[in-house]
């Protein structure tokens, strides 16, 4: 009885404060979208990066036959088959600490296996290239990729090394824009979510007000405090519950159509944020909500229905 006593005042208020609860789920949906997105623009930096952030090779590019701008090449020509394997031989003594694998990638296969998957038609800047236009090079995989460094440090001032550059150099700007605009949508989370708290603690103050007299009569027959206040707590909380989960259905549909939908169909060699992502982040947030809400509603009400 007393259950149902509570869940018809609930619905009581519900229907006389239509306007102010619509501005509650609209403040919460808006709050909780920038959260999620917050989380799954983190997740998906977390995401490249173990897919095949430390996969990246170090690249050793030999001297080109010709000019170049590198000191270690002024002979003009390219490394012979005896320099690459002391520079081998090199790698292995005095970075068999660092380096895992080396693998030589000759001029032929460079032109067959990289230059030609890029450009089918073999012409680049307007030129026909062909195996003689590209540079040997020596990849290696490190053990730890974070030693790229000790790399460079090694091997910039070999004879036949024209430059050494790491893979992971490419993708950084990247991963550092990601990175700003996680802090930035945080921001504008944090900011959005003390908006919805201010606004779901005033709604649910007004509504005790407006109701004082009931509660009063209700707290003269010997209703319990929580009898009083549940209805209006309730009333916060069911609000922030739709929010919050119209927030995660739009997370959803923003994941399915732009990330697996149109990112993964473009851009295909980075792993992406699914809808099994969504689904992990999704109860966090609907409970972060419904905490809030209730925090909120409890301490408003504490000023108009005191014990």
């Amino acid at each position: 009885m007393r259950m149902r006593f509570i869940l018809s005042e609930t619905w009581t208020s519900l229907k006389r404060n239509v306007p102010m609860l619509l501005s509650v789920m609209l403040v919460t949906f808006i709050s909780f979208l920038f959260i999620g997105a917050s989380v799954l623009t983190q997740a998906q930096v977390t995401k490249a990066k173990g897919g095949w952030y430390d996969q990246v090779e170090v690249v050793v590019w030999l001297c080109p036959d010709g000019t170049s701008r590198s000191a270690n090449c002024a002979s003009g020509t390219s490394p012979t088959n005896a320099e690459v394997t002391a520079l081998q031989k090199t790698i292995r003594n005095d970075l068999a600490d660092v380096v895992e694998n080396i693998t030589y990638v000759s001029k032929e296969d460079y032109y067959k296996n990289t230059f030609l998957e890029r450009y089918p038609d073999g012409e680049y800047q307007g030129s026909t290239m062909t195996a003689d236009d590209m540079q040997a090079s020596l990849w290696l995989k490190l053990k730890n990729p974070e030693k790229y460094q000790v790399v460079a440090e090694v091997l910039s001032g070999q004879d036949g090394v024209e430059e050494v550059s790491d893979q992971r150099q490419i993708f950084e700007p990247v991963f550092a824009v990601l990175n700003r605009a996680t802090m930035v949508t945080a921001v504008l989370a944090a900011v959005m979510v003390l908006v919805a708290i201010m606004l779901t603690g005033t709604t649910i103050r007004m509504s005790a007000a407006s109701r004082s007299k009931e509660t009063e009569i209700m707290r003269l027959v010997g209703a319990s405090n929580w009898t009083i206040r549940l209805p209006f707590i309730l009333e916060g909380v069911l609000a922030s519950l739709v929010g919050s989960v119209l927030s995660c259905v739009m997370l959803s549909a923003i994941v399915r159509v732009f990330v697996t939908g149109w990112l993964a169909d473009t851009v295909t060699w980075i792993p992406y944020v699914d809808q099994w992502t969504v689904l992990v982040i999704s109860p966090f947030l609907v409970a972060g909500a419904v905490l809030l809400s209730a925090i909120a509603s409890l301490v408003s009400l504490h000023r108009y229905l005191k014990a």
